[in-house]
């Protein structure tokens, strides 16, 4: 009895497996004909007993055809799930023929949301058709980092937050060789991308020289600041915080990261914080510019002038064209201007203490003159113009005052 069953069973089987090859052959056909809709009901009637089967040719060809009907009704979510089923199985007859059908809807996505993105603006659904195309080839990860940036511009944080979290899952950092050369004709580098032969062919012309590999920085720390950005747009300031502590204890000498979370500060209103911050990225990068005058910027705000001039006299050692270092150097200069000038309120009735005062204020403007002049010079605005025509008309300097009096004029 019991070899009667498992003959039964054996043949039963067989039946099986004889009308999988005829409902795939009739869907097979279906798409011949373009007869999509009909191509999928079949598949999705004989999707049970084929995965049951665990027979990899009927396995294969089920994701191939489905994968293929999909993509001709344009959903390329579905279509992206078979092809990419069908692709990791160790053998299948069909992969041939399933990645350029995989390609294309990459290319046609990609291209979609480029145009969003570009030209219509239309973050959100750029977002969307990023994240398909990783998606549809998920080794692309930039695509994702791509998805967002586009959502994050949508103001859909709650999403922005799904792509950025994945791609921490998936240790994404954007790190990638850049090939580039020196332009000929322009003197200028030029970059290639990661094409190395197209700039290798173009150094050979003779057009380019001076070919150079280069590698694109990290955006792991712009990921975990838009993260915590996100969350304090939410009002989850404790949380965005968290997320630059977890992030820095495993980079501490990354010094976007501390400038990030120092920028975040800055938004929260807490510049003992932000200074904080500046001064540990200084330590990291000593010869930075840009360090110092933030520094200098801060200590201004805190009501520390005389530490606030030296940072921007810092800042102009280590950049001598630095014209918003020259600049807010005579502004704090100026500062000492108010206690001056509350004095001289005090003693209008007392001419020589007035006077006294009045000499005194002019050394703070001859003081601050030079600065203020350099900051014009590197880099004039109408703020620069203004104070200068003030300062030379205190000081009795005519010429000058006129000559910036009509300046001043001709830029309102």
């Amino acid at each position: 009895m019991k070899k009667q069953i498992l003959a039964l069973s054996l043949g039963l089987m067989s039946l099986g497996a004889v009308a999988q090859k005829s409902e795939l052959k009739d869907a097979e056909k279906a798409i011949k004909k373009q007869d999509f809709t009909s191509a999928l009901s079949t598949l999705n009637a004989v999707e049970g007993s084929v995965m049951m089967s665990g027979e990899d040719k009927y396995k294969s060809k089920f994701y191939f055809l489905k994968g293929k009907a999909l993509a001709a009704q344009k959903n390329y979510k579905g279509a992206a799930e078979s092809l990419n089923a069908l692709l990791a199985m160790k053998e299948n007859k069909y992969a041939g023929e399933a990645q350029p059908i995989l390609n294309q809807m990459i290319q046609e996505v990609s291209n979609k949301a480029v145009d969003l993105y570009n030209n219509k603006k239309d973050y959100k659904n750029a977002a969307d058709n990023f994240y398909l195309t990783y998606v549809l080839s998920p080794t692309d990860t930039s695509f994702a980092y791509n998805a967002a940036i586009s959502a994050t511009q949508a103001q859909d944080y709650d999403k922005a937050m799904k792509y950025y979290k994945e791609l921490q899952k998936v240790g994404y950092t954007g790190v990638e060789k850049q090939y580039v050369a020196i332009d000929k004709a322009t003197g200028k580098v030029e970059s290639f991308g990661n094409d190395k032969a197209r700039r290798d062919l173009m150094v050979k012309s003779g057009s380019y020289v001076k070919p150079e590999t280069k590698t694109s920085e990290s955006k792991s720390a712009t990921i975990v600041k838009n993260i915590a950005l996100i969350l304090k747009e939410q009002g989850k300031t404790d949380e965005a915080i968290a997320a630059f502590k977890e992030a820095r204890e495993s980079n501490p000498k990354d010094l976007n990261l501390i400038l990030n979370e120092a920028q975040l500060y800055v938004d929260m209103g807490k510049m003992d914080k932000f200074g904080e911050l500046m001064s540990e990225a200084v330590a990291l990068d000593p010869e930075n510019p840009t360090l110092y005058f933030n520094l200098g910027v801060v200590n201004f705000n805190q009501g520390r002038m005389d530490d606030a001039k030296k940072y921007y006299n810092k800042a102009i050692e280590l950049k001598p064209d630095y014209a918003d270092a020259y600049m807010n150097l005579a502004v704090a200069i100026l500062d000492q201007e108010k206690a001056i000038v509350e004095e001289m309120n005090k003693n209008l009735s007392n001419f020589k203490k007035y006077d006294e005062l009045a000499l005194k204020q002019k050394e703070v403007y001859k003081e601050a003159l030079p600065f203020l002049e350099k900051a014009d010079g590197l880099s004039r605005s109408i703020d620069t113009v203004k104070t200068l025509m003030n300062l030379y008309e205190v000081l009795e300097m005519s010429d000058k005052a006129t000559e910036y009096r009509d300046l001043y004029q001709s830029m309102k």
